[in-house]
């Protein structure tokens, strides 16, 4: 069992980049058949899958989202991380990293000025 921690800012300003970054202990990010997943809840929405990148270092994202999203990896850091552009008040939810096994405990983000 891998144990997942999500950080970051708990506020992010209209119109700027929400950052969040997932760290993974207890097993490694390049583990074969292991995709890694950036996910959202919201009081409105439910849960919103946002996209993933796999064990390999491929990416792939939400059709409702995939212009203002990135992931990307630091395999030394064990390490993956979220960029959200362009963020309005709509984007604020807990965020969670997860893989097929296990989720991190979530990260409250709220987008105010």
């Amino acid at each position: 069992q891998m144990q997942l921690q999500e950080s970051g800012p708990g506020l992010v300003k209209p119109s700027q980049t929400l950052s969040l970054t997932c760290t993974i202990s207890g097993g490694s990010i390049t583990s074969n058949g292991y995709n890694w997943h950036w996910i959202r809840q919201t009081p409105g929405k439910g849960l919103e899958w946002l996209g993933l990148i796999t064990y390999g270092g491929n990416t792939l994202f939400s059709a409702a989202l995939w212009s203002r999203t990135s992931i990307s990896w630091d395999t030394s850091k064990n390490q993956f991380n979220l960029r959200l552009m362009s963020v309005t008040p709509e984007d604020t939810a807990v965020y969670y990293c997860a893989s097929h096994l296990d989720w991190g405990q979530g990260a409250q983000v709220t987008v105010s000025s």
